[in-house]
């Protein structure tokens, strides 16, 4: 009885655990997480970006100098865990004008 009782309790916790895993990201933890990626990748330089999120749609804006930059925002932000879409309002303003 003891036996099938701490089976019983190891298993109702492991499926917890899958269940939990298979939640979807809330919105605060995708803006964090696309804000993290942005700042840290060399071509985007995003710490000055702003990020928004409902529902799994990240929206992106602020000024970039190269569209280049802009496509790679948008790419880095469409692969954070939990983002469904992402809105890139980013404008580009070439630097000196």
């Amino acid at each position: 009885m003891l036996k099938l009782l701490s089976f019983l309790l190891a298993f109702s916790l492991l499926a917890g655990l899958v269940l939990a895993a298979d939640k979807p990201a809330n919105d605060d933890v995708i803006v964090d997480q696309v804000r993290v990626k942005l700042a840290g990748d060399a071509i985007v330089k995003g710490g000055g970006l702003a990020v928004d999120a409902k529902n799994g749609v990240v929206t992106l804006s602020g000024v970039v100098a190269t569209s280049k930059q802009k496509d790679r925002a948008g790419k880095v932000a469409a692969k954070v865990k939990g983002v469904k879409q992402v809105v890139n309002n980013i404008t580009i303003t070439p630097v000196g004008k």
